[in-house]
């Protein structure tokens, strides 16, 4: 409970917006507080989650860095947990910008991170808790600009009613071309707040602003078209995209946290893309096109970040990084820079390919940490559907390298629930994660511990399985129980993730604008946090929907047929709807043949 002392101070810092030296406030490491009477314009960037998750998204610290950069004032936002929210209603105080204690409604722009659709309630508190308007048709002329971007974004239907525009593509390029537009139209009494956001939409191609746009339903509840309402706006939004990655500033002096943070290190993107194009990732096909940085540009980053901020521990961030093409070269170069200094370099998302042999050579300071490989699926029929060609020979040969030179931990991630999926498919699973279990113990006599992390696949918009549903509750629960029985060697875990959470991402990822409904209903009983286990709450989200008549399994698990209007449609992609029915239809004479061979 806040105390009155408390509450009052809280109350002059964000009512008054005393303007005191960062210093006598105590903000953390390289985070930036500027007066914002003598900035170009004000940003709070909004994560919709908490702020140990927030502080670890790359994303966050590279647009923080750019926009104060760039004479704005950027500030950041994340969710309070709920009882922090709670103290603040209770005392009618509005979440702030943690640089300076200013209310959100006093930011000229404030931007959303769309990472994980679970988190759309946070969007909805972090914007009433701002003291925003919730709805984008109830704010006026100069009310603060509510901007979403990132994975999200690319169905944006579910949030249209909250946010003003959404940013489609890189946001690099394209945030301070929103935020400078929108801050020389301000306090122009000529102008309403919709025709400021048509002039944005209508100066670019990648902005979306959805009271522009109104969907027209059949009978039947499927979309007969996705109408533009103004001639001003685009018809069609691409993404905004980087030509030049390597010419991009990182930040080399990321905001260093108070508190222990989910990835607390420092994180280097060293490529924007996948070379591979696999059926299932939405990544591969809305990052695209395939951009490098260089080696020495890489190098420099880090060192620069290691001296501003002290970690560690680097992460070299991309979608395959083991595909960087001069890989090896940057390892090296890596491990020859930062060993001496007692800094450990982390590689996510590798590739299993034969460098997998060589990448516990490279790292001689990994081997206190374990190796994180994502085969998805362990058989070649199934690898082939999906288009993630890899070799089991591989996976071997690297973890046999990896024990022998000290590593005794592997995790793996599967998915399970995908098109066509067969027992034998989920037998592979385990008979993968035994296998490396059983290499363990034949290079260093004991069984290596084994986790085998199984998702339940969910199709996402812009995938070639964007028209697949997600499969039903029953099936995912058998096929959890049988994958636990099949088990037979104690040092190999299987662990599934949360079969409620995954049905609500799939009518969250597919949902149309009737959904925002459930949305807000479901918030306006409580909904908080439904990404943490400690404050989801399935039922309330599923009495919600059934009192509102909203059909989850017409969003969720029905099939639905390629000349179909999807909700996200007018968000257009690299290559295109037509590339994305092509590959739906070759996964379909695939699993044809799958079915035919068994």
């Amino acid at each position: 409970m806040i105390n009155q002392e408390l509450r009052d101070y809280l109350f002059a810092r964000i009512l008054t917006n005393i303007h005191t030296p960062a210093q006598y406030i105590g903000g953390e490491l390289n985070s930036v507080r500027k007066d914002h009477r003598e900035v170009k314009g004000t940003l709070c960037l909004a994560f919709p989650d908490t702020y140990a998750l927030g502080m670890s998204h790359h994303g966050l610290q590279v647009l923080y860095s750019l926009m104060n950069d760039r004479g704005w004032a950027c500030e950041r936002a994340f969710t309070p947990l709920p009882d922090f929210e709670s103290a603040l209603r209770t005392h009618e105080l509005p979440l702030y910008g943690l640089e300076t204690f200013t209310p959100l409604n006093r930011f000229d722009v404030l931007g959303f991170s769309l990472q994980y659709e679970i988190g759309y309630t946070n969007v909805l508190t972090m914007i009433d808790l701002g003291g925003i308007p919730l709805h984008a048709e109830d704010r006026g002329p100069d009310d603060t600009l509510v901007i979403a971007g990132g994975p999200g974004a690319q169905n944006p239907e579910l949030l249209a009613p909250y946010i003003d525009l959404f940013v489609i593509g890189d946001g690099e390029p394209s945030l301070p071309v929103v935020c400078d537009l929108w801050k020389s139209m301000q306090g122009d009494p000529s102008l309403s707040r919709e025709e400021k956001l048509a002039r944005i939409a209508g100066s670019v191609n990648w902005a979306y602003v959805p009271r522009f746009y109104e969907p027209i339903y059949h009978e039947d509840g499927t979309i007969a078209d996705i109408q533009r309402l103004r001639n001003d706006v685009p018809a069609a939004i691409k993404p905004c995209v980087i030509d030049d990655l390597d010419g991009t500033p990182l930040p080399v002096a990321p905001v260093v946290p108070f508190v222990e943070t989910a990835h607390d290190r420092i994180a280097i993107e060293i490529m924007r893309g996948c070379p591979w194009q696999c059926r299932f990732c939405q990544s591969t096909v809305i990052k695209r096109p395939l951009r490098y940085r260089t080696v020495e540009t890489i190098v420099n980053a880090a060192l620069e970040s290691y001296r501003n901020t002290g970690y560690d521990e680097i992460s070299l961030l991309s979608l395959s990084t083991s595909d960087y093409p001069d890989f090896e070269t940057l390892v090296s170069k890596m491990s020859e820079v930062f060993t001496p200094l007692g800094v450990k370099i982390s590689l996510p998302s590798l590739r299993i390919t034969e460098t997998l042999k060589k990448i516990p050579a490279l790292l001689a300071e990994g081997r206190r940490s374990g190796l994180t490989l994502a085969p998805e699926v362990a058989r070649d029929d199934m690898r082939e559907q999906i288009r993630k060609p890899i070799n089991n020979q591989d996976l071997y040969d690297g973890a046999a390298e990896a024990f022998r030179r000290g590593w005794r931990k592997v995790k793996l991630y599967f998915m399970c629930g995908l098109p066509g999926e067969r027992p034998a498919d989920l037998d592979g699973i385990i008979d993968m994660a035994e296998t490396i279990a059983r290499i363990g113990k034949q290079v260093t006599g004991r069984y290596a511990e084994v986790v085998a992390s199984v998702s339940n696949f969910v199709p996402k918009p812009h995938t070639p399985y964007q028209w697949n549903g997600i499969q039903t509750r029953d099936y995912l629960h058998w096929a959890h129980r049988y994958l636990r029985s099949r088990v037979k060697i104690r040092s190999v875990t299987v662990k599934c993730h949360d079969i409620e959470r995954s049905m609500l991402e799939g009518i969250l990822t597919r949902g149309d604008r009737r959904v925002a409904a459930g949305l807000e209903e479901v918030w306006r009983r409580g909904a908080r946090l439904d990404a943490w286990t400690e404050h989801f709450a399935p039922k309330l989200w599923w009495s919600t929907f059934d009192e509102l008549g909203i059909d989850v399994p017409f969003y969720s698990h029905r099939e639905r047929p390629l000349e179909e209007v999807l909700p996200w449609d007018h968000i257009h992609v690299k290559k295109g709807r037509e590339y994305l029915a092509k590959e739906q239809n070759r996964s379909v004479v695939q699993l044809a043949e799958m079915a035919g061979a068994v």
